[in-house]
């Protein structure tokens, strides 16, 4: 049974068309293990058994040539389910079902999957880590003690300790890779303009995409394949006729010119374990006949941090400017300052990001991939960005300090990916984060998919699900 908990989204597909399994048994063993190892994680807020089960049945009886038909798969809860709540982690929306799907969830059900219920997320996925007041805080199964990350904390979880085998999630400042490199997964946050945001807009700048949270590098390419795609006035998008990412994954991929960096675009010490991770990884891409040299994009600035808090703190009075008293600390603290701060700043700040952006953007000329840390440290403690200071201001800031390495891509736009590079002397996730050049994306899967042949990591099991097994 662990064979088939742990089995990738696109092998169990193949288990469901030849007969070997069936969608109603694999429900059943993600929902048991939800019931069995879930209590300690709250990696759900919200479990969808009944829903599951008929959707499963259905399934069962009538068949499909979708994709995924039958596979399971969790969904953040920062996106719309219809007829299955849909929280936002805030106590705003503890009641609140929403009548539509959103689209990207609307194109995974069209693939055939099987929603097993929402994921745990904090307030507005604001912050780095999984703890909100509705909810609780979410823990990482490789040590409870620590965050699984955030904002997408609950999917990555999920995912890490066999509570399903893919999960869906969000990116707006590395909300997928924080998570991915702190569970030991596979992350990927999409170029801008791939997945649709629809029925909300692409927001300020467009930081936040939709994206894969996985074991593997080519179930990650093949759920980014059927998320993929453009809807009714959708501010940028993709070619309709682009090859599957998925089929990225399997040639040796042509050689290419990398830069490896332990600099993070905003200023923060960063771990030894963290660095030498990225350094090990460019020296097997050098090793596997890619030219690799050590270099960092002209990313350090004193306006990336600054900007990107004006357009940050814009998110949270957009779910309900009404009743800012009900929201968390933090969330309340930007609310306000987003109200203080005028059109005309928001603007320059906008500006000046996208002026940024294109100077960084321009390294790639002379390169085909960036690898860096993913994060600046370990998971850190359950509590710790509160830990400090009263001040929800600088709690929102003590972010930075885990998370330098991921915002930057956000504001640029390109695809990056975090990937799971070994464990520290804690026996924690490290991951690493390779960052494409725009339109690369295909690039990114062939590389990522050659350093997992290289250095295979879907085998390795956090403590609480290798218990859970024996």
């Amino acid at each position: 049974m662990d064979q088939l908990v742990y089995a990738s989204a696109t092998e169990q597909a193949t288990l469901v068309r030849a007969g070997s399994v069936s969608p109603v048994e694999l429900v059943h063993t993600y929902l048991e293990r939800i019931e069995r190892l879930d209590p300690e994680l709250n990696a759900f807020v919200t479990v969808a058994a009944e829903q599951a089960l008929a959707d499963a049945r259905t399934k069962e009886a009538v068949r499909t040539d979708a994709p995924f038909h039958g596979v399971p798969i969790a969904i953040k809860d920062l996106h719309e389910t219809a007829g299955l709540r849909t929280t936002y982690s805030s106590r705003l929306f503890a009641d609140h079902v929403p009548t539509l799907d959103s689209a990207v969830v609307r194109r995974l059900r069209d693939a055939g999957f099987v929603v097993l219920g929402k994921t745990n997320t904090p307030e507005f996925g604001t912050l780095p880590v999984t703890e909100s007041l509705l909810n609780g805080a979410c823990r990482n199964p490789w040590d409870l003690a620590r965050t699984p990350g955030g904002s997408s904390g609950g999917s990555a979880v999920a995912v890490a300790a066999g509570l399903c085998g893919v999960a869906e999630g969000g990116d707006g400042g590395g909300s997928i890779r924080i998570p991915a490199a702190c569970c030991g997964l596979v992350g990927i946050k999409p170029e801008r303009g791939r997945v649709s945001r629809a029925p909300h807009g692409q927001g300020v700048l467009g930081l936040s995409t939709v994206g894969p949270i996985t074991r593997t590098v080519r179930d990650a390419a093949a759920l980014l394949d059927v998320m993929t795609g453009y809807e009714p006035g959708d501010a940028a998008w993709r070619p309709a006729d682009e090859p599957r990412l998925v089929d990225e994954c399997g040639p040796a991929p042509p050689t290419s010119r990398i830069a490896v960096t332990t600099t993070p675009p905003i200023e923060a010490a960063v771990d030894r374990s963290a660095a030498a991770a990225a350094v090990a990884c460019a020296r097997m891409l050098e090793g596997l006949g890619h030219f690799v040299e050590d270099a960092t994009p002209p990313w350090k600035s004193d306006e990336l941090k600054p900007e990107f808090r004006k357009v940050w703190q814009v998110g949270p009075p957009l779910f309900g400017v009404d009743h800012l008293e009900s929201m968390e600390p933090i969330n309340r603290a930007l609310a306000d300052d987003a109200l203080a701060t005028s059109s005309i700043e928001l603007a320059l700040a906008i500006t000046r990001l996208q002026t940024f952006a294109r100077r960084v953007v321009a390294f790639w000329n002379d390169f085909d991939l960036v690898v860096t840390p993913t994060l600046a440290r370990a998971p850190v403690p359950i509590g710790w960005t509160f830990s400090e200071s009263d001040d929800p201001r600088r709690q929102f800031e003590r972010g930075y300090s885990f998370t330098p390495f991921t915002p930057l891509v956000n504001v640029t736009g390109q695809a990056a990916a975090s990937l799971p590079w070994g464990h520290d002397d804690e026996g924690l996730p490290v991951g690493v984060q390779l960052i494409a050049a725009p339109g690369a994306e295909a690039t990114l899967f062939r590389v990522a998919a050659q350093l997992e042949d290289a250095q295979p990591w879907a085998h390795l099991r956090p403590p609480l699900a290798a218990a859970a097994a024996a």
